[in-house]
Protein backbone atom coordinates (compact mmCIF):
# COMPACT_ATOMS: atom_id res chain seq x y z
CA UNK A 1 0.00 0.00 0.00
CA UNK A 2 2.69 2.46 0.71
CA UNK A 3 3.91 2.11 -2.83
CA UNK A 4 0.39 4.28 -4.10
CA UNK A 5 1.31 6.87 -6.05
CA UNK A 6 0.06 9.89 -3.70
CA UNK A 7 -2.38 9.67 -0.67
CA UNK A 8 -5.58 9.73 -2.41
CA UNK A 9 -4.91 6.28 -4.08
CA UNK A 10 -3.49 5.44 -0.62
CA UNK A 11 -6.45 6.48 1.43
CA UNK A 12 -8.45 4.43 -1.24
CA UNK A 13 -6.69 1.60 -1.05
CA UNK A 14 -6.72 1.39 2.98
CA UNK A 15 -10.37 1.37 2.46
CA UNK A 16 -10.70 -1.58 -0.16
CA UNK A 17 -8.80 -3.48 3.03
CA UNK A 18 -10.94 -2.39 5.81
CA UNK A 19 -14.15 -3.23 3.53
CA UNK A 20 -13.20 -6.46 2.46
CA UNK A 21 -10.99 -7.93 5.47
CA UNK A 22 -13.36 -6.45 8.30
CA UNK A 23 -10.31 -4.63 9.87
CA UNK A 24 -12.40 -0.97 9.83
CA UNK A 25 -15.86 0.11 10.87
CA UNK A 26 -17.27 -2.26 8.47
CA UNK A 27 -16.75 -5.39 10.20
CA UNK A 28 -16.03 -9.15 8.84
CA UNK A 29 -18.48 -10.37 6.29
CA UNK A 30 -18.28 -14.14 5.50
CA UNK A 31 -19.25 -13.90 2.13
CA UNK A 32 -16.82 -11.66 1.00
CA UNK A 33 -14.58 -14.30 -0.06
CA UNK A 34 -14.50 -13.45 -4.21
CA UNK A 35 -13.17 -9.30 -2.91
CA UNK A 36 -10.61 -11.17 -0.34
CA UNK A 37 -9.80 -13.62 -3.66
CA UNK A 38 -9.50 -10.49 -6.07
CA UNK A 39 -7.65 -8.01 -3.50
CA UNK A 40 -5.06 -10.86 -2.93
CA UNK A 41 -5.14 -11.50 -6.70
CA UNK A 42 -3.25 -8.20 -7.05
CA UNK A 43 -1.10 -7.92 -4.85
CA UNK A 44 0.17 -11.27 -5.81
CA UNK A 45 -0.69 -13.20 -3.01
CA UNK A 46 -1.90 -16.47 -4.92
CA UNK A 47 0.20 -18.82 -6.65
CA UNK A 48 -2.23 -17.88 -10.19
CA UNK A 49 -1.31 -14.22 -10.08
CA UNK A 50 2.47 -14.66 -10.46
CA UNK A 51 1.84 -17.18 -13.58
CA UNK A 52 -0.95 -14.54 -15.05
CA UNK A 53 1.45 -11.39 -14.79
CA UNK A 54 2.45 -10.39 -18.51
CA UNK A 55 5.33 -9.02 -17.23
CA UNK A 56 5.89 -6.79 -20.54
CA UNK A 57 2.86 -4.85 -19.31
CA UNK A 58 4.36 -4.19 -16.11
CA UNK A 59 7.82 -3.21 -16.28
CA UNK A 60 7.21 -0.11 -14.38
CA UNK A 61 4.49 -1.60 -11.51
CA UNK A 62 6.27 -2.62 -8.36
CA UNK A 63 7.18 -6.14 -7.73
CA UNK A 64 4.33 -8.17 -6.46
CA UNK A 65 4.38 -9.68 -3.09
CA UNK A 66 5.56 -13.57 -3.00
CA UNK A 67 2.29 -15.91 -2.85
CA UNK A 68 3.36 -17.73 0.80
CA UNK A 69 3.78 -21.29 0.75
CA UNK A 70 0.38 -22.50 2.55
CA UNK A 71 -1.53 -20.30 -0.21
CA UNK A 72 -2.75 -23.93 -1.77
CA UNK A 73 -1.99 -25.42 -5.30
CA UNK A 74 -1.95 -23.24 -8.25
CA UNK A 75 -5.48 -23.58 -9.99
CA UNK A 76 -5.79 -23.72 -13.97
CA UNK A 77 -7.46 -20.80 -15.31
CA UNK A 78 -9.76 -18.81 -13.21
CA UNK A 79 -11.18 -21.58 -11.06
CA UNK A 80 -10.24 -20.74 -7.65
CA UNK A 81 -12.22 -17.45 -8.88
CA UNK A 82 -14.54 -19.58 -9.48
CA UNK A 83 -14.47 -21.71 -6.31
CA UNK A 84 -14.60 -17.69 -4.24
CA UNK A 85 -17.85 -17.23 -5.93
CA UNK A 86 -19.41 -20.40 -5.42
CA UNK A 87 -18.28 -20.45 -1.69
CA UNK A 88 -19.35 -16.82 -1.11
CA UNK A 89 -22.87 -17.52 -2.48
CA UNK A 90 -22.91 -20.99 -0.61
CA UNK A 91 -22.30 -19.26 2.73
CA UNK A 92 -25.29 -16.41 2.02
CA UNK A 93 -27.63 -18.79 0.94
CA UNK A 94 -26.76 -21.26 4.32
CA UNK A 95 -28.43 -18.44 6.35
CA UNK A 96 -31.97 -18.70 4.33
CA UNK A 97 -32.08 -21.56 2.93
CA UNK A 98 -31.11 -25.52 4.09
CA UNK A 99 -28.87 -25.93 1.38
CA UNK A 100 -26.39 -27.85 3.88
CA UNK A 101 -28.80 -31.18 4.32
CA UNK A 102 -28.15 -31.21 0.20
CA UNK A 103 -24.19 -32.22 0.82
CA UNK A 104 -25.13 -34.42 3.95
CA UNK A 105 -26.04 -38.14 3.46
CA UNK A 106 -30.25 -39.12 3.91
CA UNK A 107 -29.24 -39.84 7.44
CA UNK A 108 -26.49 -38.12 9.16
CA UNK A 109 -24.78 -37.27 12.73
CA UNK A 110 -25.24 -34.20 13.78
CA UNK A 111 -20.93 -34.45 14.14
CA UNK A 112 -20.94 -35.21 10.23
CA UNK A 113 -23.86 -32.11 9.91
CA UNK A 114 -21.52 -29.61 11.79
CA UNK A 115 -18.12 -30.74 10.14
CA UNK A 116 -20.04 -30.03 6.55
CA UNK A 117 -21.27 -26.46 8.31
CA UNK A 118 -17.87 -25.46 9.57
CA UNK A 119 -16.21 -26.72 6.12
CA UNK A 120 -18.67 -24.31 4.25
CA UNK A 121 -18.27 -21.04 6.53
CA UNK A 122 -14.50 -21.78 7.35
CA UNK A 123 -14.39 -21.56 11.05
CA UNK A 124 -15.13 -24.24 13.71
CA UNK A 125 -18.45 -24.14 16.15
CA UNK A 126 -19.20 -24.90 19.39
CA UNK A 127 -19.90 -28.21 19.31
CA UNK A 128 -23.62 -27.46 22.06
CA UNK A 129 -24.15 -24.22 20.82
CA UNK A 130 -24.23 -25.70 16.87
CA UNK A 131 -26.44 -28.95 18.46
CA UNK A 132 -28.90 -26.26 20.08
CA UNK A 133 -28.89 -24.01 17.04
CA UNK A 134 -30.27 -27.42 14.94
CA UNK A 135 -32.91 -27.80 18.03
CA UNK A 136 -34.11 -24.75 18.09
CA UNK A 137 -34.60 -24.44 14.49
CA UNK A 138 -36.39 -27.73 14.47
CA UNK A 139 -34.57 -28.51 11.16
CA UNK A 140 -33.54 -32.26 12.02
CA UNK A 141 -35.37 -35.43 13.47
CA UNK A 142 -33.99 -38.25 14.92
CA UNK A 143 -34.57 -41.65 12.98
CA UNK A 144 -34.36 -43.99 15.69
CA UNK A 145 -31.49 -45.42 14.79
CA UNK A 146 -27.87 -45.34 15.89
CA UNK A 147 -24.44 -45.61 13.81
CA UNK A 148 -22.05 -47.82 15.22
CA UNK A 149 -18.62 -46.60 13.61
CA UNK A 150 -17.73 -43.09 15.50
CA UNK A 151 -15.03 -44.30 17.23
CA UNK A 152 -16.57 -44.29 20.78
CA UNK A 153 -20.02 -44.13 22.06
CA UNK A 154 -22.55 -44.85 19.31
CA UNK A 155 -24.07 -41.54 18.05
CA UNK A 156 -27.66 -41.32 16.90
CA UNK A 157 -28.29 -40.75 13.08
CA UNK A 158 -30.80 -37.50 12.09
CA UNK A 159 -32.36 -36.51 9.60
CA UNK A 160 -33.54 -33.09 7.71
CA UNK A 161 -37.43 -32.41 8.50
CA UNK A 162 -38.23 -31.47 5.01
CA UNK A 163 -41.84 -30.02 6.39
CA UNK A 164 -39.78 -26.98 7.79
CA UNK A 165 -39.90 -25.59 4.21
CA UNK A 166 -43.66 -25.37 4.56
CA UNK A 167 -43.17 -23.91 8.25
CA UNK A 168 -41.65 -20.71 7.43
CA UNK A 169 -40.23 -18.56 4.54
CA UNK A 170 -36.57 -18.81 5.23
CA UNK A 171 -35.21 -22.02 7.16
CA UNK A 172 -31.51 -22.03 6.80
CA UNK A 173 -28.87 -22.63 9.52
CA UNK A 174 -29.14 -19.34 11.11
CA UNK A 175 -26.08 -19.11 12.10
CA UNK A 176 -24.69 -16.25 14.18
CA UNK A 177 -22.18 -13.54 12.98
CA UNK A 178 -18.84 -15.10 12.52
CA UNK A 179 -15.95 -13.55 13.26
CA UNK A 180 -12.76 -13.99 11.26
CA UNK A 181 -10.62 -16.52 10.60
CA UNK A 182 -7.19 -15.55 11.74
Amino acid sequence: MDDAPDEVVRHERRGRVDITFGSGAAGWDNERVLDRYELLYEVGLVRESERDRDTTAQTSAPEPLQAPSGSGAELALDHRRILATALGRLRGKLKYRPLVFELVPETFTLLQLQRTVESLVGVGLHKQNFRRLVERGALVEGTGRLEPDTGGRPAELFRFRREVMHERPAPGVGLPALPPTR
